[in-house]
């Protein structure tokens, strides 16, 4: 079965994203890209909510979303109520939000993540599969 993803970010990440969207389809993924589509001066919630929207609607399985530092499309990610959102910096925090968090959407920091470590950060992310069992029970609190 075909993963489905959304991407997005902001100028920051548009490179990384570029690299990303064609690698992933390289690999069999379904992307959809949120964009931004230029390296232009962007806002990064512009392209983050509708990203996140179409995970919550079930368009698409997993979200991958790039900024500068990775902290501002987590915070706008992780404001949808049916998003985990974790800010990754190595292939551990990837398996490890995905065993433990069930994270649905995976953050990285363009200016501080090399982009062969984000495409392993990335497909540490989507090869992981979530635990259950006690986190199933952590991750029904998340939610407000």
């Amino acid at each position: 079965m075909s993963k489905k993803i959304a991407i997005g970010g902001d100028h920051a990440g548009y490179y990384h994203k570029e690299k990303l969207v064609k690698w992933l389809r390289s690999e069999g993924y379904e992307v959809t890209d949120f964009g931004p589509f230029n390296a232009d001066s962007a806002d990064y919630p512009d392209f983050v909510h509708p990203a996140c929207e179409a995970i919550e609607k079930g368009d698409c399985d997993f979200g991958i979303l790039i900024c500068g530092s990775g902290q501002g499309v987590t915070i706008t990610a992780n404001k949808h109520q049916k998003i985990r959102a974790a800010l990754c910096w190595d292939t551990d925090l990837a398996a490890v939000t995905r065993q433990h968090n069930n994270s649905n959407v995976v953050c990285i920091a363009a200016r501080w993540t090399a982009y062969e470590l984000a495409e392993s950060i990335v497909k540490t992310f989507l090869t992981t599969e979530f635990e259950g069992g006690r986190h199933q029970r952590r991750v029904d609190k998340i939610s407000c």
